[in-house]
C-alpha cells in the first residue's frame, strides 16, 4: 500500500514538473500604445510579433513557447514607471522590452536596476548605459555615435561650418546637442546657434527666425517627436530657409516624412535601421510591408531585434535566471541584426554605428555605413 502511495505520488510530482516545464516564458514589453507616441507603439509590437514569430518557429526559449505581456504606458513618464512596475510585480517575467523614448527610460532606470530584470531599451541618450545600472542592455547606438557621424559627414563630406543646432529639450534632445556640439568642437567649428525647444509644440517660427538669424548653411537636429519635425521642417521652408541639413534618426522616421512631405526633401541623416543597409533589414523590409501593408523603421527594426537578441542570449546561458542572461548579453559578439552587427561592451551599449540615409523625392536613399571600435 506504501509504494503504492509513493509511486503514485512521484507520478503527480512528475506530471506537474512537466506541465510546469510546458509553461511559456513571459517576457514583459513596455510600449507607447497610446497618447501621442501611439504609432510609435504600433511600429513597436509590429516589431515584436515578427520576432515572435522567428523565435516560436525555432523552438521557443529552451524549448519552450513565448508570451509576452505588454503594458501600455501612455506615452509619459508616470506611465513608464507604473508599466514597469506591474512587470516586476510578476515573477514569471524573465526579460523586458521597453519603449524607444530616452526620458521614460531615464525615468524608470531606478526601478529596473532594483528589480534586476534584463531589461532593452531603444533610447539613444548616452547617458542611459551610464548611470551604474546593469540591467539595462541598448539594441540601437547611442548619440555619442549619432553625434560623430552627423559632425564628420557635415564638415569633411559636404565642407559646411556655420552649424546651427535645434533640439528638444528632452533626455534625448539635450543628450544629441551636447554630443554634436563636442564632435564640432573637436573639428575646430563652435555653433553659431544652439536652440531648444519643448516636445509637442505647435508653433516653430520663432525656432526658424532664430536659425535663420544665425546665418548658417548647415542644421543639425535632434528632435524627438516626428510631428514637432513635420511642423518644424513646414515652417522653415515657408520662411525661406534653405540651408543643409543632417538630422537624427527622426529626420528619417516613416511618420516624419509622411507628415512633412517635400518640406524634406534633400535633407540627410544619420539612421540606425535602413532598408539597403544589410541583408537582414532588406528582408524584414519586405516582409513587414506584406505584413502590414506600410513600410518599417527604427521604431520597429529595434524591437525586433531587442526581443531576438533576449531569447538568444537566454537560449545561449541555458538559463531565465537574471545574472546568467545578464552575462549572455554581454557574451554576444557578431549577431547580424537588423540595426547591424552587435558586439556587447561591457555598459552594455549593443551597436557601434549608423547609416547616412538622404531623403530623395520622399524615399530615403543609402548612402553609406559607418561603424566604430567597441570601447
Amino acid at each position: 500500500m506504501r509504494i503504492r502511495i509513493a509511486l503514485a505520488f512521484c507520478a503527480a510530482l512528475l506530471l506537474c514538473a512537466s506541465a510546469h516545464a510546458a509553461d511559456p516564458i513571459k517576457i514583459g514589453v513596455v510600449s507607447t500604445l497610446t497618447g501621442p507616441y501611439a504609432e510609435w507603439g504600433t511600429f513597436q509590437v509590429n516589431g515584436l510579433k515578427l520576432a515572435l514569430e522567428d523565435i516560436q518557429k525555432a523552438g521557443g526559449i529552451l524549448g519552450r513557447q513565448v508570451e509576452l505581456r505588454i503594458e501600455d504606458n501612455a506615452s509619459t513618464n508616470p506611465g513608464t514607471v507604473l508599466s514597469f512596475t506591474k512587470l516586476f510585480t510578476d515573477p514569471d517575467i524573465k526579460g523586458i522590452v521597453g519603449p524607444i523614448a530616452s526620458t521614460q527610460i531615464q525615468a524608470a532606470s531606478p526601478a529596473i536596476a532594483k528589480a534586476g530584470v534584463p531589461t532593452m531599451i531603444g533610447g539613444t541618450d548616452p547617458s542611459l548605459t551610464r548611470i551604474d545600472n546593469k540591467w539595462v542592455f541598448r539594441a540601437r547606438p547611442n548619440d555619442l555615435y549619432s553625434s560623430k557621424v552627423i559632425a564628420d559627414f557635415g564638415v569633411n563630406t559636404l565642407k559646411l561650418k556655420k552649424w546651427a543646432i535645434v533640439h528638444a529639450t528632452d533626455a534625448f534632445g539635450n543628450g544629441g546637442a551636447k554630443a554634436l556640439t563636442d564632435e564640432l568642437q573637436k573639428l575646430g567649428i563652435t555653433p553659431v546657434l544652439d536652440q531648444g525647444y519643448t516636445s509637442n509644440s505647435q508653433d516653430f517660427a520663432p525656432v526658424v527666425l532664430a536659425v535663420k538669424k544665425s546665418g548658417a548653411d548647415v542644421l543639425g537636429t535632434y528632435m524627438t517627436v516626428p510631428a514637432d519635425q513635420g511642423i518644424f521642417a513646414k515652417q522653415l521652408r515657408q520662411l525661406g530657409v534653405n540651408i543643409q541639413w543632417i538630422g537624427s534618426p527622426t529626420t528619417a522616421a516613416v511618420t516624419t516624412r509622411n507628415l512633412a512631405g517635400e518640406a524634406l526633401y534633400g535633407s540627410y541623416a544619420v539612421a540606425d535601421f535602413n532598408a539597403d543597409a544589410n541583408d537582414a533589414a532588406r528582408a524584414y523590409t519586405k516582409r513587414y510591408y506584406e505584413r502590414y501593408g506600410i513600410y518599417p523603421d527604427n521604431f520597429s527594426s529595434w524591437a525586433f531585434d531587442a526581443l531576438s537578441i533576449l531569447a538568444l542570449a537566454m537560449n545561449n546561458a541555458k538559463s531565465t535566471e537574471p545574472e546568467a542572461v545578464r552575462k549572455a548579453i554581454l557574451a554576444i559578439k557578431g549577431y547580424k541584426g537588423l540595426e547591424g552587427s552587435y558586439e556587447f561592451d561591457a555598459r552594455g551599449d549593443g551597436v557601434h554605428g549608423y547609416n547616412v540615409v538622404k531623403n530623395e523625392g520622399g524615399k530615403v536613399v543609402f548612402i553609406k555605413r559607418v561603424d566604430f571600435p567597441v570601447e
